[in-house]
């Protein structure tokens, strides 16, 4: 994201509103990362979040008209995303959804010493981190839809209270309450059961197989290995601008940032060469 004068910012998105093209995909590609990576920890695939990236920013496309600056515009994209990630219901942890007691029984009883070699061929050592960036972000998914959207706000974005609490409907004090409790479980969590983060027994090498044979992970498709990830200087960018930080944040290693995949970059600029575009711009 480069960084923007709240006047140059109302200037693009006045001129992307009037139909100007090269406006609206400077606005596009300043926000789609941000948009991908919220959409990725929200609903825990990279297919899902590519979709709801391209649901999302089509919704910003079409409310252009109504930012008034009243805050700034990444957090009114930010605003949209959110709305929409809380209410959605096509991803596939909605329909097979999960909690941290399933997900430690399959750990403790999970029989991965009778899984024969399924990698394919492909290094054992990088499909165990396709498996550690994968799991951790699965892990997400036993979270309620609230509670991992304070985490996931709180923890990946590092979003100050007062911001999170506006756009979650809640006190700040209420917001930073809950996500104290939720950072506790999770961190109890990887504690007992996680070898990479914690002193549990569960390795990522030890259960590649394993994790091939119930489709977690494809040799064939390493979609967090595959990603190029965000510098730690953009996404303090980032966060800049969207508010003050919140003294309560904290690091937890496995909330990573990546780019916008090649299939939403795709997909975005199919939109904008599609005559739904062009209707949007007239309408």
């Amino acid at each position: 994201m480069n960084k923007k004068t709240n006047e140059e910012l109302m200037a693009l998105v006045n001129k992307a509103s009037a139909g100007d093209r090269k406006a609206l995909e400077t606005l596009v590609i300043d926000v789609q990362d941000i948009v991908f990576n919220l959409s990725l920890r929200m609903l825990g695939t990279f297919a899902d979040a590519e979709d709801a990236t391209q649901d999302i920013l089509l919704k910003m496309i079409t409310h252009l008209t109504s930012f008034r600056g009243d805050s700034s515009f990444t957090t009114w994209v930010f605003s949209i995303a959110v709305n929409h990630l809380r209410n959605y219901k096509k991803h596939m942890f909605a329909h097979y959804p999960l909690d941290l007691e399933y997900y430690g029984d399959d750990i403790e009883n999970g029989k991965i010493q009778d899984v024969p070699d399924l990698t394919q061929n492909v290094e054992k050592d990088i499909l165990a981190e396709e498996l550690k960036m994968s799991c951790t972000n699965v892990m997400l998914q036993c979270l309620d839809t609230e509670s991992r959207c304070i985490f996931i706000l709180g923890t990946m974005f590092k979003i100050d209270s007062r911001l999170a609490g506006d756009l979650l409907q809640m006190t700040p004090e209420a917001y930073r309450k809950r996500l104290s409790r939720i950072r506790k479980k999770m961190a109890d969590f990887l504690g007992q059961y996680c070898g990479e983060y914690g002193s549990g027994r569960c390795k990522c090498k030890d259960r590649v197989n394993y994790a091939i044979q119930n489709h977690r992970i494809d040799p064939s498709q390493l979609d967090y290995i595959g990603a190029t990830e965000i510098s730690l200087e953009t996404m303090l960018d980032v966060k800049s601008a969207m508010e003050e930080l919140d003294v309560l944040s904290q690091d937890f290693s496995f909330c990573k940032s990546y780019q916008s995949s090649e299939r939403t970059k795709h997909l975005v600029q199919k939109l904008l060469d599609s005559k739904q575009f062009s209707i949007i711009q007239n309408s």
